[in-house]
């Protein structure tokens, strides 16, 4: 019986960091919104520069992990 507990106990805890982990990412999210409004609405940055920048670094990282799970021989 102890392990039961045991296993159920874990299960708790990684549910509890799991929305610890959707709380910080709400925030992050939020807070990366705000302030990409804000550079807008103050013209330092215009909607297509961001968007460029946005696709310019999803390319990149598609390219990293495509590299990593692919390497040269």
């Amino acid at each position: 019986m102890p392990h039961k507990a045991s296993a159920a106990l874990e299960q708790l805890n990684l549910a509890a960091k799991l929305a610890d982990l959707k709380e910080d990412h709400y925030r992050t999210l939020l807070t990366i919104g705000a302030v990409t409004e804000l550079l807008i609405d103050k013209g330092l940055i215009a909607p297509e520069e961001l968007e460029l920048k946005i696709r310019s670094l999803d390319s990149e990282l598609d390219e990293l992990i495509s590299a990593s799970l692919h390497p040269m021989p």
